[in-house]
């Protein structure tokens, strides 16, 4: 791909000189790095490591040796007794084989790698955000719990060390669960900035626990004031000028830089030894006849000479790639008419001149040769559920058979469907003729690194090939621009085909067109070797089309045995849990009443912060209101009363018109109601107004169910499963209170990827946020029974969530306060709203065909006020910024409250917020630039010093 000459040149250069982006830190960091450029609204550069074998192809034993080589380091820094306990974890897409190479150097620790896949069955163990992200980007699914729950070192893996957002993310989920004394972080390159610098030792005082850092290289990027307006200019730019497709197809296209190479279908041929294809070369021929045969009847469409017919579905996929049908792949070749553009922006059309296709039309559908690898049955395809040192064993012993599998497939030429023979039809180019061994590629999948990592070390090694390199797909949309400064050269296009979690989309191989490859050798796994992987736009054609021999090895996708599981008991109901009528709800928790639970206020914070523990693992103190703040519920109740009973009828009635929608087809219409599931306990009271609704004003009885949902670690699992056993899980409907941030919303979205048919969706009576799109209201104004805690919920405390209460096939659980019934307005509550059904029911009615006819998609606008309110007030963490009157009032009844936020000129309906802050002694700031009525900070570095000795918050210094 590279001339000579252009070899010298940095691969950084030309964004360099373009942006002003300057790298600088260590030696040899510029061998280490490239840059090319990507469109995000936070950072236009990305670093390309040489190194990792990503983006760009790399020999195997450079790729692994980093790897390994950072594991003995890190054995060296542990000591053996140290390293026989540790664990390591590696981050997906990116770093999961670099992981596993580093666990290898380790040699004595299991490893994890955190997926972007959910796995059916698998429930995960953790999972956490990357900070610019609307969902949990990762989750952790161990097949067994306990690989996470000891507590030796946890060493985390990732390409580079930037901001260090995503691993103090993920060291802060994990150690809220189960803490431990030491962290290792290690990256390739460290390249934090001076600012960040600092953040890690200030987060190892906060958790008490040491944490080290062991990169290759440190160093820096400098980035000039307006780099991120030029770079999406210039990203611009270049997808512009990138439209039109160039000859060989991988020229610009629509839907991004570098644009989508079509080409033909391809043909799969299954590579087999010599011995086993003699067994079957009999029925080998009959089957290739009778398809040939009934090919011919079809329209007078006859296979090539010296080609065998696809076979099955298949078939006139196959065919629309040939003879000039759809799908074909035309390259044109004439003078000023789609001729290669080398400079700036232009992506390479095809492989080198030998390879390149002829002709307006190409018959000849390019081969693609399957490869049995024979995978050691029980070995993990890779680190997704776990990999132990004794998988390794097996695996290493297997290595030398696959490869040599590789091998002879590789030098077999032509599939054994075509016998070998090299006749082709005019215009087709045959696979090369040379008395050398072939320069190979093996190409992983996304997170399927570690594996084809291995057979293409494995190849090298054993000499099977001229040059081996390695590299990897990836989802991550780059600029390609076919210049020796630029790091992205090349791009190949394809639809995303192991059917992912987040829906279909685009992914992208770099740096593989006009790589002058012989031969590429495809490896995925059994979930991605879907129809997708083979149709005429897919990868394997996109490969075929510009490389003369194409090898598919499918490594079997390992997921772990579902265990058969009891089933959760009966909910529980009033009176005996919760001051509710039985009918009312049914809570699907385990009864903690007589468990002592609670804790101070401040002492609970500063478990929190600390990482000591977690949230949901003790209970506050119930808040006892006074006589004032009593007399205010009262009236703001009085107050409110009809426009609460507007938003539930408003939010309901969307409901019940949109429910068919999900239903499944040939449904009786009787069948067709929702059923209800509030997340305790805040959705709760407005769960149960949703159903009085229903039932006045349509007489139907929804079923109404509560369950736990925590943020960090996931909906109630075993009350998921109750659900899909007792009802069909197109029919519930999540229910809560208000949207803050969004936090639950994408919790909730997160955690149902692993069980079919529930809509990841909450309807609420209020969503400020802009964060769901069934609603009531987007306005952010006071719900009384957010005024309160148990004592308008039912007598029903939060949720908790421990793993000595809760075992792995209990409910959540919660406490009932019985003791508490003097003082429940529960029913007050429901009785005050549901007499103003009524009076607003006309208004519902316009308010429903006003919302059924509108757009109503998530905005996210309060996520990034949230955002924006973090940095601007030095607080580095969204968790403690909680927008909105519901929230606010949280903070100020259960957490320790740093300051208030009010917009300017908000009424009545901050009364109570006022006067709490004033009892609890938190400064309220007005300002004029607010989305929400109010925002209530906690405290961002408590201790139990940061509060007087009444108890009472310290104004912000």
């Amino acid at each position: 791909m590279m001339e000579e000459d252009e070899a010298v040149e940095w691969s950084g250069s030309w964004v360099s000189q373009r942006l002003g982006v300057e790298l600088v830190g260590d030696d040899g960091l510029k061998e280490l790095l490239g840059l090319a450029l990507r469109r995000n609204p936070k950072r236009a550069h990305l670093l390309v490591s040489h190194v990792l074998g990503k983006h760009v192809p790399q020999k195997p034993s450079v790729v692994y040796g980093h790897g390994y080589e950072l594991g003995v380091r890190v054995r060296e820094l542990l000591g053996r007794e140290d390293a026989a306990r540790a664990v390591v974890l590696g981050y997906a897409e990116t770093a999961t084989g670099l992981g596993h190479s580093v666990a290898d150097g380790l040699a004595l620790a299991p490893y994890l790698h955190s997926t972007r896949r959910p796995v059916d069955g698998v429930g995960p163990a953790g999972g956490f955000e990357e900070s610019h992200s609307h969902a949990t980007s990762h989750l952790l699914l161990p097949e067994d719990p306990k690989l996470l729950a000891g507590d030796g070192p946890l060493v985390l893996v990732d390409d580079e060390f930037s901001t260090g957002n995503t691993v103090l993310n993920t060291i802060r989920d994990l150690h809220a669960r189960h803490p431990r004394g030491r962290y290792v972080i290690v990256a390739l390159v460290d390249m934090r900035s001076a600012r960040d610098l600092g953040r890690l030792d200030v987060f190892a005082k906060e958790i008490d626990a040491r944490i080290d850092l062991v990169a290759h290289a440190g160093g820096t990027v400098r980035l000039p004031d307006d780099v991120l307006e030029k770079g999406q200019a210039l990203v611009a730019a270049h997808e512009t000028a990138g439209k039109a497709p160039a000859p060989g197809g991988s020229g610009g296209a629509s839907g991004g830089p570098g644009g989508r190479t079509d080409a033909a279908a391809s043909t799969v041929a299954t590579y087999r030894s010599p011995a086993a294809q003699e067994a079957q070369e009999a029925q080998e021929a009959q089957e290739a006849q009778e398809a040939q045969e009934g090919q011919e009847g079809q329209e007078g469409q006859e296979a090539p000479e010296g080609m065998e017919a696809p076979k099955g579905p298949e078939a006139q996929e196959a065919l629309d790639g040939a003879d000039g049908m759809p799908g074909a792949d035309h390259a044109d070749d004439s003078a000023g008419q789609g001729g290669p553009d080398h400079g700036d922006g232009a992506t390479r059309a095809a492989g080198p001149a030998g390879h390149r296709r002829h002709g307006p039309h190409d018959p000849y559908p390019p081969h693609v040769v399957r490869v049995d690898l024979d995978w050691p049955s029980g070995v993990p395809d890779g680190g997704r559920h776990g990999f132990t040192p004794a998988h390794r064993v097996e695996l290493e012993a297997a290595l030398p058979a696959m490869a040599r599998r590789l091998a002879e497939a590789l030098g077999e030429g032509p599939p054994p469907e075509t016998g070998g023979r090299h006749e082709h039809p005019a215009g087709a180019i045959a696979p090369p003729q040379t008395d050398r061994s072939p320069r190979v590629l093996v190409l992983g999948f996304e997170e399927l690194m570690y594996a084809p990592l291995r057979l293409a070390l494995e190849l090298e090694r054993a000499g099977a090939a001229r040059e081996v390199r390695y590299s990897t797909t990836t989802r991550s949309p780059v600029l390609a621009v076919d210049d020796p400064g630029y790091a992205i050269r090349t791009r190949l296009v394809f639809p995303a085909h192991d059917e992912p979690a987040d829906g279909p989309g685009e992914r992208y191989a770099y740096n593989v067109a006009d790589g002058g490859f012989d031969a590429v050798v495809a490896v995925v796994d059994s979930a991605a070797d879907t129809a997708p992987l083979h149709a005429p736009d897919g990868l394997l054609a996109q490969l075929a089309a510009h490389i003369p021999h194409v090898l598919l090895a499918v490594v079997p996708s390992y997921a772990p045995a579902p265990e058969k599981e009891p089933m959760p008991p009966e909910p529980l109901r009033g009176p005996e849990f919760s001051s509710y009528a039985p009918d009312e709800v049914g809570w699907l928790l385990q009864d903690l009443s007589d468990v002592e639970l609670e804790a101070p206020t401040e002492e609970r914070e500063e478990a929190i912060q600390s990482g000591g523990a977690h949230y949901a693992e003790s209970l506050p103190v119930e808040y006892q209101p006074s006589d004032a703040y009593q007399a205010l519920f009262h009236a703001a109740l009085e107050t409110s009363a009809a426009r609460i009973a507007r938003a539930v009828g408003a939010v309901t009635d969307t409901v019940l018109a949109e429910h068919p929608q999900r239903h499944r087809p040939g449904a009786h219409p009787r069948e067709r109601r929702p059923v209800l599931v509030s997340l305790a306990r805040a959705g709760t009271p407005v769960g149960v107004l949703m159903r009085r609704w229903a039932r006045h004003r349509h007489g139907l009885d929804l079923p109404h169910y509560a369950v736990s949902i925590v943020r960090g670690r996931g909906i109630d699992a075993n009350a998921l499963r109750w659900l899909a056993a007792h009802h069909d899980p197109a029919d519930v409907v999540f229910v809560d209170g208000w949207t803050g941030k969004g936090a639950i919303t994408r919790e909730l979205a997160a955690a149902l990827g692993e069980f079919d048919g529930f809509v990841p969706e909450i309807a609420v009576l209020a969503d400020p946020g802009g964060c769901v799109r069934t609603y009531g209201t987007r306005e952010d104004f006071l719900i009384p029974s957010a005024c309160l805690n148990s004592t308008v919920s039912g007598l029903v405390s939060r949720t908790v969530l421990r793993t000595d209460l809760v075992g792995p096939h209990d409910f959540h659980g919660a406490k009932y306060y019985r003791e508490l019934a003097a003082a429940d307005v529960s029913g007050h509550f429901l009785d005050t709203v549901e007499a103003r059904f009524d009076e607003v029911a006309d208004a519902v009615d316009a308010d429903v065909k006003e919302l059924l006819s509108a757009d109503r998609a998530p905005t996210w606008a309060g996520w990034a006020a949230v955002e924006r309110i973090s940095e601007e007030y030095g607080i580095h963490d969204v968790n403690l910024v909680k927008p909105g009157v519901g929230e606010t009032t949280r903070v100020l009844l259960r957490r320790v409250p740093w300051k208030i936020l009010a917009r300017r000129g908000a009424g009545a309906d901050l009364d109570h917020v006022r006067l709490l802050a004033e009892q609890r002694g938190v400064p309220v700031e007005e300002t004029d630039d607010l989305p929400y009525s109010c925002v209530g900070l906690i405290h961002p570095r408590f201790t139990r010093g940061a509060t007087g000795a009444d108890g009472k918050a310290v104004a912000a210094q």
